[in-house]
């Protein structure tokens, strides 16, 4: 059974309309021992928080034993200040981290010949399906997977079997679906359904997991400064919920701007983005808006590295955001980014190729180390006193002086295109 429940008012759902939703979707039910795939911090604004907690009273009021395992993909972990922020009063030792290089078994294989069909030839290589081992645990009577949809930059439209391949995923399908999506183009896939990426997810999800008591829980969000307004929630086994919230989410997601942006400022939030890996959503949901020869300034607090881990952070450093046809060329004769296709992806996804300047204004980062990976770098106080993020609104502004800008608060909970793209 698919539960939907959508609000147009304009501040959205009201947390007893999502209780209600929930415990809808849950009754009748007999439940035991219950797996929880809950959004990382990094996913503050999806109010999968707040699910989660409901959901976990709900369930442990009837009884039921309760786990919550971190869709944290490459992220990294979420401390206990995170969590208690996010999650409120769940027992920090019922999160379990999961560790995408460790933790998962391959249950499958998308085929060569699948794939070379559905990208029209630009990717042949077959790919390995793994996923965190708990998600086969058949003591668990349900699985929830918990998340937001929003338009993203691999699969095109964030969450339902994504929380599952990437959220809890491991190396190999992590790996391999962000080279692809990176070799079809951002510009091809961001903000639209049945991408390649999300045709290999759903052939995975059907051939390999039809026998997991797998359930989605999907929410469209925006956000007002704290404030999340929540305007879908959609519940369900079936392909069916994640097409709901798709076209819920093109329309209160998506901004379609009369004219490209010459000047783009974005600001990254420091409790959720602390690092380029995740701070440059920046540069990918604001790309098909910008215009060349066009300006990225990115006020950044809270990003003190590159990578979310050694490995990747050593990668970027390495090689840096050199632009898509160096990174493909590098990738041909370089073994390092043949083993880590993810950072090989995420280098293409987070260069302007070119077209426009990327700046980053950060606290923690030497203006040397920021160059060094082809951004360019500004002091952040500076930065800060000329665009007062407290002052600025949501959109196009005018400066005292004259110049125009457009400021986007918080980048990872939309995308932004001119007409013409």
């Amino acid at each position: 059974m698919n539960i939907y429940r959508e609000s147009q008012s304009r501040n959205g759902l009201t947390k007893e309309q999502i209780r209600r939703t929930l415990w809808q979707g849950l009754e009748g039910r007999k439940l035991n021992k219950v797996l929880m795939i809950s959004p990382d911090f990094t996913r503050l604004h999806s109010n999968g928080g707040f699910i989660t907690n409901a959901c976990y009273h709900f369930l442990r009021a009837q009884g039921c034993q309760v786990e919550v395992l971190i869709a944290q993909g490459t992220h990294e972990d979420i401390s206990e200040e995170q969590f208690r922020e996010m999650y409120g009063d769940i027992p920090y030792d019922m999160m379990i981290p999961h560790r995408w290089r460790e933790d998962t078994v391959v249950i499958g294989e998308v085929p060569e010949e699948y794939l070379k069909e559905i990208t029209g030839g630009l990717w042949t290589q077959s790919l390995a399906v793994e996923v965190n081992r708990k998600v086969l645990d058949p003591s668990y009577d349900l699985i929830l997977s918990v998340g937001q949809v929003v338009p993203h930059e691999v699969i095109g439209m964030a969450n339902h079997s994504k929380n599952i391949f990437v959220g809890v995923g491991g190396r190999q399908i992590i790996n391999k679906s962000h080279m692809l999506g990176a070799v079809l183009g951002l510009e091809q896939i961001m903000g639209k359904d049945h991408s390649p990426v999300r045709q290999a997810f759903d052939y995975a999800l059907k051939h390999f997991l039809k026998e997991v008591p797998l359930v989605f829980v999907l929410t469209v969000t925006t956000a007002d400064g704290e404030e999340i307004c929540t305007h879908g929630l959609y519940i369900g086994d079936e392909r069916a919920v994640l097409e709901e919230a798709i076209a819920k989410s093109q329309e209160k997601n998506i901004r379609f701007l009369d004219k490209e942006i010459q000047k783009c400022v974005v600001y990254l939030d420091p409790r959720e983005f602390q690092s380029t890996w995740v701070g440059n959503k920046a540069v990918y949901r604001t790309r098909m808006a910008m215009a060349d020869g066009g300006e990225l300034l990115i006020l950044a607090p809270g990003v003190h590295c590159f990578g979310e881990d050694k490995t990747n952070d050593e990668i970027i450093r390495r090689y840096g955001y050199c632009g898509r046809k160096r990174v493909l060329e590098l990738f041909e004769r370089e073994e390092l980014l043949k083993e880590n296709m993810g950072a090989a992806a995420h280098l293409i996804h987070g260069s302007s190729d070119g077209r426009f300047t990327v700046t980053y204004a950060v606290k923690e980062i030497s203006k040397e180390e920021i160059e060094s990976v082809y951004f360019q770098a500004v002091d952040y106080d500076e930065a800060v006193r000329r665009y007062d993020v407290s002052r600025l609104k949501e959109g196009g502004n005018r400066m005292e002086d004259g110049e125009e800008i457009y400021f986007v608060r918080n980048p990872a909970l939309g995308l932004w295109a001119a007409k013409k793209a």
